[in-house]
């Protein structure tokens, strides 16, 4: 009940009674004392208190999911997102934790992969507990190679604890030294360090783990255990799986195919290995978006399907597996169900992952259960406060829901983290553009780099009246980036109002799986063919749920 009458409270629903019933009562005496005067009937001020006494329990049903702003009723959800900077600024307890790149301290200082890796795993290890606040990599280690002590990165991380450490590889012999350390006042919580085979490896990362769950004093239930998923007899194998990791990371083409070698080598060496198989079928999916034609890239995600069911079956509790069968279904075969089925069991098994809390968001707004979307990215920006994609969706998401102060504060948290992010700039253009502000679009769609570029300069051009300008950038856009762009193309299509070529490419984006096709329903640019029937026709052919 106490908490019932505080949710009534964060709602201001008490604010609105009080609202209600001082506007009722002098609405009441306005009735009764002033209308008579002016010879009235008796039934229509009998008619005004009624009404006055009827709306009451409509009026506190509405402030309950809506609150009066100075710019008019907002979604209850809506509110405070102004503060969207200061959420994840949620009070520091005791029970939170950054986990630093481990030093490479090895004599040819080459083990860089194995020392990112061993404190990638520790990192996950801690994740498993829901009881503790665990930063994600991308925020932890976005402070590799900087001189920031350990206050700076726990003020900026949110944290009160920081594990640190070295790892110096000889062969097969390991020497780790971890240390935890309190951010108030740089005091050591715990200390140790391991003088290992490479075979125990898994048994010096328990160890620092279970170590480190002591000393923050987490208490775990019953049912748990801090024990690493990523595992394997074979220890070439696991090499090969933080080697292949390490490449797969960077995000280039010949990376991946570099990833793909690594991990096919971990298989190899142990066909059991689960972790393995899951990162095998992203590097397929990965390596299958570049090739040449439809038919070969639906083969490759096929491959990676089978790959990624194959690693569910034989790591059932590992949530790798249904993170990439989520991202095919999602992206490549439109099963929505079956993908937001797939990142809820992800999350069960690893509740603080925020790349998948980020796919999830992704699934409930192409879904339109944008509610969910928003909470689910909160999520995700408090367990990776410098992740510049979670912090760029927030900023669509809130700005497709008409919220676009509260977008803006996304866009530009997303631009101070990465200055160069294409899509932020592109998003952000189209934000500005929707809410009229043409001007602030197009120098948002100057810093787009290529192809979107083309695209927003294309649309903001269009707008400001200069047909010849927009034109060569629509024809740029078609000639160059085409493959990988085709629904940038449809959006400036629809923009300037062609609809028989915006459904073209859109028909050809749904041929091709073109990935911003699943965008079709949310996508402001496309509000002018929306009344089409070509529309609801692509929108069924996509497979969303009715």
């Amino acid at each position: 009940m106490r908490s019932f009458f505080a949710e009534l409270k964060r709602r201001n629903v008490f604010g609105a009674m009080a609202f209600y019933l001082a506007a009722g009562w002098l609405l009441v005496q306005v009735a009764t004392q002033v209308l008579p005067f002016y010879d009235v009937p008796g039934w229509v001020v009998r008619l005004v208190i009624a009404a006055v006494v009827i709306g009451f329990p409509f009026a506190l049903v509405l402030s309950w999911f809506y609150e009066w702003t100075p710019r008019g009723w907002r979604r209850e959800i809506e509110n405070d997102r102004s503060e969207s900077k200061k959420f994840v600024g949620s009070i520091a307890t005791d029970q939170s934790i950054a986990v630093l790149p481990f030093v490479d301290m090895s004599e040819d200082q080459d083990q860089e992969y194995f020392s990112d890796g061993l404190s990638e795993e520790l990192l996950n290890l801690l994740a498993q507990l829901p009881q503790l606040r665990v930063i994600a990599r991308t925020s932890s280690f976005s402070f590799k190679g900087k001189a920031a002590d350990v206050a700076t990165i726990a003020r900026a991380l949110n944290v009160a604890t920081v594990l640190e450490g070295s790892v110096r590889k000889s062969g097969n012999t390991l020497r780790i030294t971890a240390q935890l350390i309190r951010a108030v006042d740089s005091s050591h919580l715990w200390s140790q360090t391991y003088d290992r085979e490479l075979v125990d490896v898994f048994q010096v990362q328990d160890g620092i783990a279970n170590a480190v769950v002591a000393a923050l004093k987490v208490k775990l239930l019953s049912s748990q255990q801090v024990t690493n998923a990523h595992r394997t007899g074979n220890t070439e194998a696991y090499d090969q799986y933080l080697l292949g990791q390490n490449v797969f990371r960077r995000g280039r083409y010949d990376d991946y195919q570099r990833a793909l070698v690594a991990f096919e080598r971990a298989t190899a060496l142990d066909p059991g290995y689960g972790a393995a198989q899951a990162a095998l079928a992203s590097a397929q999916s990965a390596v299958a978006d570049f090739a040449p034609g439809a038919a070969a890239r639906s083969a490759g995600k096929l491959e990676a399907l089978a790959t990624a069911e194959r690693a569910i079956t034989l790591a059932p509790d590992l949530a790798d597996g249904y993170v990439i069968r989520g991202r095919l279904r999602m992206a490549q075969f439109w099963d929505w169900n079956g993908a937001e089925a797939d990142f809820q069991k992800a999350l069960a098994l690893e509740p603080n992952k925020s790349d998948v809390l980020i796919m999830h968001a992704l699934v409930l707004n192409n879904l339109q259960r944008t509610d969910e979307a928003v909470a689910t990215l909160r999520r995700a920006i408090d367990a990776d406060p410098l992740s510049w994609l979670a912090w760029m969706l927030w900023g669509a998401v809130l700005g497709r829901l008409g919220c676009a102060d509260e977008g803006r504060v996304g866009f530009e948290r997303a631009l101070e983290i990465s200055p160069d992010s294409s899509f932020t700039r592109h998003e952000f253009g189209c934000l500005e553009l929707v809410q009229g502000r043409t001007k602030e679009a197009l120098a948002h769609f100057r810093l787009a780099g290529a192809a979107f570029s083309q695209s927003g300069i294309a649309m903001a051009e269009y707008t400001l009246g200069h047909e010849r300008e927009s034109q060569a950038a629509l024809a740029e856009l078609e000639s160059k980036y085409a493959t990988g762009f085709l629904f940038q193309i449809a959006q400036v299509h629809a923009w300037r109002g062609d609809k028989d070529a915006a459904f073209e490419w859109l028909e050809r984006a749904c041929a091709e799986r073109d990935t911003g096709i699943a965008r079709i329903r949310g996508d402001l640019l496309l509000d002018r063919i929306k009344d089409d029937p070509r529309y609801t026709a692509l929108v069924r052919k996509i497979g969303f749920p009715q």
